[in-house]
Order: C-alpha cells, then sequence, then structure tokens
C-alpha cells in the first residue's frame, strides 16, 4: 500500500483533506499519493510567512548559509535515491536526473556562498559637490517581502532550488508551489530544510491546484512572484497582479547556428552529435533544448545526414534504464499535441526525415526539414523531442533567422571566429549567447532568461537574489573624510 506524502507548512509537515496521485508517464504505475493543502492551511502558510519577514530578514548570514550547505551535502548523499524519483515521477532517463540531483547540489551551495557575502554594503561619498559635505551614503540591499515560487515539472528538483536556495540566501521567506505532476521531487526540498534551524514560517511547500492558484498569486502578503512555465501562464500572472514584482522565465524555440567556418568533418559530427542529444535530452522538454537548426548552405548537405544519424543513435526506452537516453513525455496529451504539430507541418510540405512515431506518452526523436514559416512548430515553442532544419545564405542571414521568432532564451552559435562570436552577442535577440555549442548550455550561478516573450528577470542564484531584494540607502552625516 502506497503511503501519502505530507506536504510541508511553516516548517512542519501537514496532511489536508484531500490527496491525488502522481503517475509514472512510462507507464501509469503510482508513485506516490500526495496531500493536497485547504484554503486554510493555504492562509496559515502565507500568514506565518509574513508574519517572519522581519525576523528572517535579520537572520545572521551564517544561519541561512549553514542551512543552506546542509541541503547541498544531503541531496549529494541521497543522490541515487532521489534521481531515480525524478525518473519515476517525471519520465526522465536515470542519466538526465543524476545530472539534476547534481545542479541542485550546486544551486544549493552557490546560495550558500552568496548569503555571506551578499548585501555587505556599498559606500558613496557624497562631497564631491559642496552639498554633500561631510556626507557618506551606505546602500545595502533589503528583501523585498515573501516569495510565491512557482515551478514547473521539467526540472522538478532543479527549478525548485532555484526559487527556494536564492531566496532563503537573499532573507526572504518562500512559498514553493511545485508542479502538480512532479510534486514529490520538490516535497524532498523540505525534508532536508526541516533538519535545519531556520525559522518557523520562513518557508513552505505546498501542492496547490492549479486551479486554486489565482487567489495565492493575488495576495498581498505575497509581493514577490518567481515563475517558471509556459509564457500563457506567465503572462497572464503578470498581468493580473500589475503591482507586484514578477521574475518570469517561459519558452523558447532555441536555435543553433552552423556557419561556414565549421566545415571540418571533426567540426560537423560535434555539431550533429551535440545537436542530437540536445534536442532529445528531457525529452526535448527543456526551454532551451535545440528546436530550430540554421545551417550555411556551404555545410548544410554535409550536416544534414550526419544530425539525422546521430538523432536516429539515440537510445530510447524505459527511462529507469541508464543505457536510455529518451524517455516519455511528461502525458500522453502532451506527446499527442507533438503528433499534432508535427502532421501539421508534413501535411503543409515539410520533409520528415526521421521519427514522427508516437507510443503512448512517448514520442519518436524527430527531424523535419524544409519547414513552412507559418506552421505552428516553427513559431511556437515545441516541448517536445523534435528539431527543424533550415538552410541560409551567409551569417546576416542566419542570425536574422533566429531573431524571426518571439522568443529570445538562448541561442548557439558553432564558429570559431572570436569576430563573429561578438557580432552574435551583439545581434541575436536572446538573452544568452553560447559559441561553439548548442543554446541548450546553463551553468546555475550565471544570470538565465529571455527577452522578447521568453520572459523578465533573471536567474541564477546571485542574480535572483537581486530580483528578491531592493536597495535601501542610508546617509550619514557629520562625517570627516
Amino acid at each position: 500500500m502506497t503511503s501519502t506524502h505530507a506536504f510541508w507548512l511553516a516548517g512542519r509537515q501537514a496532511t489536508g483533506e484531500d490527496t491525488f496521485d502522481v503517475t509514472s508517464p512510462w507507464d501509469g504505475r503510482l508513485v506516490g499519493k500526495v496531500s493536497a493543502p485547504t484554503d486554510a492551511q493555504v492562509e496559515e502558510a502565507v500568514a506565518a510567512a509574513h508574519a517572519v519577514r522581519d525576523e528572517f530578514a535579520a537572520t545572521p548570514a551564517h544561519v541561512r548559509a549553514a542551512a543552506l550547505d546542509h541541503v547541498s551535502k544531503r541531496l549529494a548523499e541521497r543522490t541515487e535515491e532521489i534521481a531515480r524519483l525524478i525518473s519515476a515521477e517525471n519520465g526522465k532517463p536515470m542519466k538526465w536526473a543524476r545530472g539534476e540531483v547534481g545542479r541542485a547540489v550546486s544551486v544549493f551551495r552557490f546560495a550558500a556562498e552568496e548569503a555571506r557575502r551578499f548585501n555587505g554594503g556599498e559606500a558613496q561619498r557624497l562631497d564631491t559637490d559642496l552639498g554633500g559635505q561631510g556626507r557618506l551614503a551606505l546602500t545595502r540591499r533589503f528583501p523585498k517581502g515573501v516569495v510565491l515560487g512557482i515551478a514547473p515539472f521539467n526540472f522538478p528538483l532543479n527549478l525548485c532550488a532555484h526559487k527556494v536556495a536564492p531566496a532563503i540566501a537573499a532573507g526572504a521567506p518562500i512559498i514553493l508551489k511545485p508542479a502538480p505532476a512532479t510534486p514529490l521531487s520538490g516535497l524532498i526540498i523540505g525534508d532536508l530544510l526541516a533538519e535545519t534551524e531556520l525559522p518557523a514560517g520562513s518557508w513552505s511547500i505546498l501542492p496547490v491546484a492549479n486551479d486554486k492558484m489565482p487567489a495565492l498569486v493575488q495576495d498581498e502578503r505575497l509581493p514577490v512572484i518567481s515563475f517558471t512555465g509556459s509564457e500563457k501562464v506567465g503572462y497572464a500572472i503578470m498581468d493580473s497582479v500589475p503591482r507586484k514584482h514578477c521574475t518570469l522565465e517561459l519558452g523558447g524555440n532555441g536555435a543553433a547556428v552552423v556557419l561556414a567556418d565549421w566545415a571540418s568533418d571533426e567540426d560537423l559530427d560535434r555539431a550533429a552529435n551535440r545537436i542530437a542529444t540536445f534536442s532529445n535530452y528531457q525529452g526535448g522538454q527543456s526551454c532551451i533544448s535545440v528546436q530550430r537548426v540554421i545551417a550555411d548552405a556551404s555545410v548544410y548537405d554535409r550536416l544534414l545526414p550526419r544530425i539525422v544519424a546521430a538523432v536516429e543513435a539515440q537510445v530510447t526506452g524505459d527511462p529507469s534504464d541508464d543505457s536510455t537516453d529518451v524517455g516519455p513525455l511528461v502525458s500522453e496529451e502532451a506527446a499527442r499535441r507533438v503528433e499534432k504539430w508535427v502532421q501539421e507541418a508534413v501535411d503543409a510540405g515539410a520533409r520528415l526525415l526521421t521519427g514522427g512515431k508516437r507510443d503512448g506518452a512517448s514520442y519518436a526523436p524527430t527531424v523535419l526539414a524544409e519547414v513552412p514559416a507559418d506552421v505552428t512548430i516553427s513559431c511556437e515553442e515545441v516541448f517536445g523531442p523534435v528539431l527543424t532544419v533550415q538552410k541560409v545564405d551567409g551569417e546576416a542571414e542566419a542570425f536574422a533567422a533566429v531573431n524571426d521568432s518571439k522568443y529570445g532564451l538562448q541561442a548557439g552559435v558553432f564558429t570559431h571566429d572570436l569576430q563573429t562570436a561578438f557580432r552574435a552577442h551583439r545581434a541575436l535577440e536572446v538573452g544568452g549567447v553560447v559559441i561553439g555549442d548548442v543554446p541548450s548550455y546553463r551553468a546555475d550561478q550565471m544570470p538565465y532568461g529571455g527577452v522578447k516573450q521568453s520572459g523578465v528577470g533573471r536567474e541564477g542564484v546571485r542574480f535572483a537574489m537581486e530580483d528578491y531584494t531592493y536597495e535601501r540607502v542610508m546617509v550619514l552625516a557629520g562625517i570627516t573624510l
């Protein structure tokens, strides 16, 4: 008999009146039952977070840092167990699930380091003008208030870590809402935080149903919202609370550009293998997975068969098998949507080079060429194991093709030329440009986020901490400088 997983309310375990099932997208088996908080319990968590905000902001840095270090250490100790949980509830292959745990270990470690050095204060002398003689300004950062963190299903542990760790490091209470499909990984963070000495109320992990979120989003005691998910939901949240501070990490349709100087057999093999791997990792369910390949005409004919071969070499199947590269999508509904978009493109004239088959929640790694510009898969985020390949003539046309999108998260540019790299950095309308690799690289300590309809604000531990805080100036008069 499967036990029911409790949630975390103001630092303690609690159960509600109702439960919901978490099932494996691979075989439909029951992974766990999760207790859902009642409206009264959600209110209790919000009230506790609001009440403790001043105390938590004043908590010594070493206390917050020690708690974050503890979580990092315990995640590392439990890597295999947690990776298997991620794989079970998400369908992520074990090789990627282990990597996700490793990244979360780093996120909490980075946050512990930042907690020790953040908010040290900056002094500015004001006697540069006569009216400021004898005056000194001291600037420090203080939390804006309680953070409501809303995490998605595709990285159910690490993207919860990216909400929780920076908030604790900055001294901001946080209420975390994990995705309904994958709450168990987020609840693990609560297990580890409960072993620390953080103030009661400074954190809660509440698996609230999506249809109950509008009231929580609207609550004035939660002035900061950090959301990772779909463009539609993210902007609906922002539009509903125009006076709140919102960080939105939304969708993308990442482009990998292969330019004319990336032309040796070794170069093209590397590009093809990286593209194949990162169009299909996580089942393509990553905001920065490779969705579009934009290849210079001089290398296109040699690159395309390499990409197809590399994609066909991806091992699909049971995510619990260490040899599996590509597992199922999060649900059969998601796979059916991908199937529909691919068929629409083929009906409109696209060439299907490999893949294009669905089996339940699994969708075969797929490559399309000659895709019309106006079909859905060219314009939207597919969030599945599908890539399109496009031929262009020269650097300018390639960069224009990248920018011909409503999204702007990250782009990869395969080139050896340093000047081209700097031109790409200037020209591409994205939040991050990766030179010599695919757009799917993210270091968890670097600023991460997009432009256009890929969102607003930046994550990456220190950058999220800045997002959760504001500058407050103190002027000291009568100072001899």
